[in-house]
């Protein structure tokens, strides 16, 4: 995320935290209401500062699906989910339930070849969202959108990752002419 941080910063004011399980250099998660309470607040200090400025939570992989799971307590302006984990790597179970919860526009950011978001079963939820949602699938990507070793080269990953920063300017610029952005 440090480098997409920089990417971000690109579109606009970018503020990044760590859960606490990082912080005590912890290797497994929290609970979800753990997580949850990190991120909220975070998007507290945010919204302190933005002065009713449009917010977009950006999260890769968990820190997408917590940041879901916040906007439906917590309005926000947009959703982008890097590599959104919709499928569990341990039980293989679906997590799709807020998804389709979801009233606040979302792009998804995916890799072709991600195994934890294969793309015909987020096709089927995007389908039964109501929520504005796009997708940027990078081709050839895995689930950190790196490129398989024998295609990446520093200069196809990294032109890979600015196609997709294209994707997100074009998801903003799409939501902040949406009339509910603009209310």
């Amino acid at each position: 995320m440090r480098r997409w941080r920089e990417y971000l910063r690109m579109l606009g004011e970018v503020t990044s935290f760590d859960y606490p399980y990082m912080q005590a250099h912890r290797k497994l998660p929290d609970r979800m209401p753990a997580l949850v309470a990190a991120h909220r607040e975070a998007l507290a200090r945010v919204r302190e500062a933005a002065d009713g400025a449009p917010i977009y939570l950006v999260g890769k992989s968990m820190g997408s699906r917590v940041g879901c799971h916040l906007s439906l307590e917590e309005p926000v302006t947009g959703l982008v989910c890097i590599g959104y984990p919709l499928v569990s790597g341990t039980s293989g179970a679906l997590r799709d339930e807020v998804l389709v919860a979801l009233r606040t526009p979302i792009l998804f950011i995916q890799g072709t070849h991600d195994s934890l978001c294969p793309l015909p079963r987020l096709a089927d939820v995007r389908a039964r969202m109501t929520a504005p949602n796009w997708i940027y699938a990078a081709q050839d990507a895995n689930h950190s959108l790196e490129l398989p070793s024998v295609k990446r080269t520093p200069a196809l990953q990294k032109d890979l990752e600015i196609s997709a920063l294209e994707a997100i300017r074009r998801f903003v610029d799409d939501v902040n002419r949406l009339p509910a952005a603009n209310a």
